[in-house]
């Protein structure tokens, strides 16, 4: 499969990860609302105020995560995957003689028909390093040598 094409189908992907997990989360909030609210109609006393500070902060904790999540939804959205790039950018495809990497966001492996591709960020550790770097460039990361054999 070209390399574009395969850019474009890891786009997508990045989008459907991070607006599964938008759902998720939201679904998971509900849920611990409803939860608290159940807990105070059954409950009094000292037990009730635990339950209802746990269920507060399982809240605030999946809120952060579920902001999180929007702001990735929001920087892969205008990322465009058509573009063809000489240096490594946001929005870059790196192939390498050890990994392939997609200039995005953080959401780790992903495969597309079965090659594994690491979907990283530019401020990643190696995001921040692969950011400027051309074809047949070569850098190290973890005790491991890379040289990249194509950029799109």
């Amino acid at each position: 499969m070209k390399t574009l094409a395969i850019k474009i189908q890891l786009h997508k992907k990045c989008i459907e990860i991070i607006n599964q997990r938008i759902i998720d989360l939201k679904n998971i909030i509900q849920e611990a609302q409803n939860a608290a609210n159940n807990e105070t109609k059954s409950s009094a006393g000292d037990k009730h105020e635990t339950g209802r500070t746990m269920a507060q902060l399982e809240t605030e904790k999946l809120t952060s995560q579920l902001s999180e999540a929007l702001k990735l939804e929001q920087h892969i959205t205008q990322i465009n995957p058509k573009v063809q790039h000489q240096k490594v950018a946001l929005g870059s495809l790196v192939i390498t003689n050890n990994g392939n990497f997609y200039i995005a966001v953080s959401l780790g492996k992903i495969e597309i028909d079965g090659i594994s591709y690491f979907a990283i960020s530019t401020v990643s550790p190696i995001g921040k390093l692969l950011i400027g770097l051309k074809a047949n460039d070569a850098f190290s990361f973890n005790g491991k040598n890379y040289v990249i054999e194509r950029i799109k």
